[in-house]
């Protein structure tokens, strides 16, 4: 029993070191608001367009930095209100012995996943100390976009491979 107990803490030990964050930081902010102070004046009605991005990059082995990139635009009318922009990243440890494809996922929706509320605070943030109303982003469903992601690759490769059986 007692055996039992110590392989099943050397699992759990093994399965924590598999996946570690080292680091959660903020590698780029930047606000601008073009159209002020002449923006305050005119009538509230914003028009959000939202820009998200994830690139991750190896470091060395085991060892990967992850930056999700959010881009916040908004308009009133053809005027710029502000444009917000916060590269909130971190730095994982995923170890070697994981398989490709759940690394893939790991890289892709697990880590925007932890980095998102980050993200969100900052740019929220940014915009309420610019005096503008409050920008509250809704939760974003990494896993679904990353699934889209992959689906959306396996058809390009399978169109890739449809034309070149023709040609």
């Amino acid at each position: 029993m007692a055996d039992e107990q110590q392989v099943n803490g050397a699992d759990q030990q093994a399965q924590q070191q598999a996946f570690q964050i080292q680091r959660i930081y903020a590698k780029d902010v930047s606000f601008e608001a073009p159209n002020a102070p002449q923006i305050f004046r005119k009538e509230w009605t914003p028009e959000l367009n939202l820009d998200m991005n994830v690139k991750n990059t190896k470091i060395e082995d085991g060892v990967y930095e992850v930056v999700l990139k959010i881009t916040a635009t908004n308009k009133v009318g053809d005027d710029v209100a502000f444009l917000a922009e916060v590269h909130q990243a971190g730095i994982f440890t995923i170890s070697d012995a994981i398989e490709d494809g759940q690394r893939a996922h790991l890289l892709g929706a697990f880590c925007p996943n932890i980095l998102f509320p980050y993200a969100r605070e900052c740019l929220s943030n940014l915009v309420s100390r610019a005096t503008f109303p409050q920008l509250n982003l809704a939760p974003v469903n990494f896993d679904a976009v990353f699934a889209q992601h992959v689906q959306q690759q396996q058809q390009q490769a399978q169109q890739a491979a449809e034309q070149k059986a023709d040609a």
